[in-house]
This record gives C-alpha cells, structure tokens and sequence, in this order.
C-alpha cells in the first residue's frame, strides 16, 4: 500500500490559505475543513512543512494555528529551501502565473491554486503551458467538482437515466474572477467538461472601461451563453440561491440553496409527466479535501487530476470570453478567443 507523505508548502496566508474555516463554522454550506491548511491538516497523505506571506502576522498566525514548523516571507526562498511535493496557492491573481513557473521549474509535482486562475488568457496560456511541460498536478480551488452531491448530479446525467442533456442554467451572476469561476467551472462540469464552440454575454462594466483593454474592476456577470461542442447549451443568469439546472430529454436534475439539497425529476407515470423522484443518497464531505486527494492520487498514479490545468483553462477562457463578448456590444466570442490581453481588475 502507498504511504508516501507528500511534503506541501502554502503560498497565500490569508482566508482560504488558513482562516476561513473560523469565518464558516456552524454554517451548513460547505463542509469543514475548508482552508488549505485545515485540510492538507486533515489529509494523511499530506504534510505542511512551511508558508509564506509578505505579511508577517498572517504567515505567523497560520503557521501557529496549524503547526506549520516553519513561515517564510518570500515564496521563492521557501519552495528553494523546503523542496516540496505540493504547493498551495492562496494568494489575489495577479502572481498565480509567475508562482506556478517557480513552482514547476523547481521540482514541485503538484498545484493547488485557488481561484480564480489567473487575470488574463495570456497568464492562463502560460500556466497551462509550463504545467504541461514538467507534468504538474494541477487543480483550480472550484471545490464543488469535488464535492460529493455534484458529482452525484453528473454521475446521474452520464448514466443517461433521464435521456440526452440539452441545457444547463445557471442561477448565478457574481464578479468575473473571484465569484463567477465557481459557476463557469460548475457549468463546465455537468457539461461533461466538453469543449467551448463560441460564448455571448453581457456584463456590468462601463465600455469605456475597455478603452486600455483592462477593467478597473472585476465586472459583474450578468447572463452568459455558452455553446458547447457536444452539443450541450449552457446559460447563466442572476440568480438568489446559486443554482444549477441541467434539462434532458426525460427529465431534469437541479442543486437547491447552493449544494444543500438536490433535486431529481423524471418521466413517468400513465401521463408520462416530468415528476419529482428520490435523488440518490450522498456523504457530505470536503471539497477541499476532496482537491487535495485527487492531486495526491494523480502523483501517485501519474494521471491526470479531476480539475487539471487544461480544464481550469477551459472555464477560465469562458469567463474571459463573457467579458469580451461586452466589450464587443454582445457579438459571439470563438473559442479560442483572439483577445488574450485582456486583464480583469486590478490586483
């Protein structure tokens, strides 16, 4: 049986990197643990030898909350000195790029950047090309992948028991980067992560705010539309729950109140009607440990992860492709988009 511990270094000490799960506790969305560190913590194949901040306090206060033995003020120095199998990144955007180089051209075997990915297509093209050149693990912080009652949710659509997928809505909005990548990468998910054909939307942004091809801030996702190559139509909307619905041809699948419940409807009975019926049980666990495992699973196997650079690409690109498509007053936006410069917010 494999017990190698992977040594796991964090990059990023502030609420996902290793205080969130003081923010969330006694809530019902989202199972504990949650941060990186209270979940490489919890995980036995994982071992967090140091972490890094440029703030002092916060890499104190990590390290101290997790017994982490030891806290750096400089990442590079840290993955120098501490070699790890594993690296966390927890840190705003605007260095996920330059981060995942070091991190690949310096032995690390395996990523976890929490999202969102990146700030441009050029930053997330550069990252999914030194990721694939030193075979990184790689996984994007969008924890619902891992999380057992969405994954239940596609397991149902793949089995084809209530007939072919047509269309997902998402009842979501949120801004491009920090709150809109959980629902792009969800979309892409039940999706069964099949590549993009073209993307419409429209965004909360002032146009003029395009004139430097970098927004002031991280827009507001108002409705998207997202063609997918299988064939499978994918549309966001404001929504009040984070919700998601996939519609077949015999019935429909829909998560409830973001994740905590779910709902299953077939076809049946003497009028063939689309009625409600008991959706599958499930164990509420960990999306973050979840991501962690099937990054450890990946290096111990030398296959590729659930969430992997290339996907992480993928709904990143949707995202971008959304904002674009504002920029050119709603106009479809081709997969690959042609506009890799454009930078969202400021970080």
């Amino acid at each position: 049986m494999e017990t190698t511990q992977y040594r796991v270094c964090i990059v990023g000490c502030g609420r996902m990197g290793g205080t969130i799960d003081e923010e969330v506790r006694g809530s019902p969305h989202g199972a504990l643990p949650y941060s990186h560190a209270a979940s490489y913590t919890a995980c036995e194949r994982t071992e967090l030898v140091a972490a890094a901040d440029v703030v002092e306090e916060k890499a104190k206060y990590v390290c101290d909350k997790w017994n982490i033995p030891k806290y750096y003020l400089d990442y590079e120095e840290m993955i120098t000195q501490e070699k790890p199998d594993i690296i966390s990144i927890a840190t705003r955007p605007g260095n996920h790029a330059d981060i995942t180089q070091f991190a690949a051209e310096n032995g690390v075997k395996g990523i976890y950047c929490d999202k969102p990915l990146c700030a441009s297509m050029e930053e997330a093209d550069a990252m999914l090309e030194v990721c694939e050149k030193y075979n990184i693990k790689f996984n994007l912080g969008t924890q619902r992948r891992f999380t057992p009652g969405y994954i239940k949710m596609r397991e149902i659509l793949e089995s084809g028991q209530i007939g072919e997928r047509r269309s997902i809505i998402s009842y979501t909005g949120g801004s491009a980067l920090w709150g809109y990548t959980h629902a792009a990468d969800l979309i892409l998910f039940l999706a069964s992560d099949s590549e993009i054909e073209y993307v419409q939307g429209n965004v909360a942004v002032d146009d003029a705010d395009f004139e430097d091809n970098q927004t002031e801030s991280d827009p507001g996702i108002v409705m998207g539309y997202i063609r997918f190559k299988n064939g499978i139509h994918g549309i966001s909307i404001l929504g009040t729950a984070y919700e998601f619905e996939v519609n077949c041809s015999e019935g429909t699948v829909r998560s409830l109140n973001n994740g905590l419940g779910f709902e299953l409807r077939k076809r049946q009975g003497q009028f063939n009607e689309i009625l409600n019926t008991e959706f599958p049980p499930f164990e509420r666990k960990s999306g973050t440990v979840g991501c962690i495992e099937d990054i450890v699973e990946a290096i111990d196997t030398d296959t590729e992860t659930q969430g992997n650079i290339q996907l992480a690409h993928r709904s990143t690109e949707m995202v971008f492709a959304i904002v674009d498509s504002q920029r050119q007053k709603g106009m479809r936006v081709p997969i690959p988009m042609k506009n890799r410069g454009l930078y969202l917010g400021r970080w």
